[in-house]
């Protein structure tokens, strides 16, 4: 038996042609090609979802090119979407790339200047100097505390001013001026000295060779009486730069200061905080001076 192809000399089935127009096969003995009839239903499925698929692609192209159109409409007016003919020409664009980017000088401010320069070497630290420059003003307020400021005295004797084992301290390292100032305040008084050296480094050296008996002579008058010769009184010292700096600070009515003697700490104290700070202050303005010229 022979399947799909009918009799001979008949036509074979078009699977593309309705029933009607197919031919006649005759009797009950001839039987369809089955596997033509599924294998044309499956080209016709393949072309259907072709279809399909180039309209979709179609479409999606169609909507981009409207967001395209949209995005170009909103960055101006309706003719923002056909500036082709307004592009410079090929002369008008920049052809070498390979030109060094321009440079710019730095804008940056040079560094401050350095106050404990100034203040570390004779050769920088050429402000005048006096007790009064050092320690301006008739009194110092610290808080709520105010030091009535008494006598002053400036000498290039250095030993002439300070006892004990103070005197061959200042000498041997080199002191050039001695300068003394006495603040006082309910009846407690203090006298700060200022010993000049011509470096630093002196200064620190006679820091260090301080000790416990290297003190200052205290500096009474203007209504200060005297303080601080034969009755115990704390003393400290320090240094900043070229500047060695001494307080001596007890009772004017002759009394001993005790490690309970809170008044005389801190009278000490705020002297010798501010001596420092008027040392610094110094440095500070002569830095400040040298770099606005």
């Amino acid at each position: 038996m022979s399947y799909g192809q009918g009799g001979q000399g008949e036509p074979p089935w078009d699977p593309w042609k309705p029933g009607s127009q197919q031919p006649d096969w005759g009797s009950g003995n001839r039987t369809p090609d089955w596997a033509a009839l599924a294998e044309a239903s499956e080209t016709r499925n393949r072309r259907r979802r072709l279809l399909v698929i180039g309209g979709s692609a179609i479409a999606t192209l169609a909507v981009g090119a409207a967001v395209a159109m949209a995005v170009v409409s909103a960055n101006g007016d309706n003719t923002a979407s056909n500036q082709s003919g307004k592009l410079p020409g090929t002369t008008a664009i920049p052809s070498d790339t390979t030109a060094p980017a321009p440079s710019f000088a730095p804008t940056s401010a040079p560094p401050p200047l350095d106050p404990m320069d100034f203040i570390s070497s004779v050769k920088k630290d050429t402000a005048p100097l006096s007790p009064d420059i050092l320690f301006p003003g008739s009194q110092l307020t610290v808080g709520d505390r105010v030091y009535r400021k008494g006598p002053t005295a400036s000498t290039t004797k250095c030993a002439t001013g300070v006892q004990r084992t103070l005197p061959k301290v200042l000498t041997d390292n080199g002191c050039t001026r001695l300068l003394r100032v006495t603040y006082s305040k309910d009846g407690v008084a203090v006298t700060v000295g200022v010993a000049v050296f011509d470096t630093k480094a002196q200064a620190d050296k006679a820091k260090a060779q301080a000790d416990s008996k290297s003190i200052i002579t205290s500096l009474p008058g203007q209504g200060v009486a005297t303080f601080c010769r034969t009755a115990v009184c704390r003393s400290t010292t320090n240094s900043v730069g070229r500047y060695a700096y001494f307080t001596l600070a007890g009772f004017t009515n002759g009394k001993d200061a005790t490690a309970k003697s809170a008044e005389v700490f801190r009278t000490g104290d705020d002297l010798a905080e501010f001596a420092f700070r008027q040392i610094r202050r110094r440095g500070e303005a002569q830095a400040s001076s040298a770099a606005n010229q």
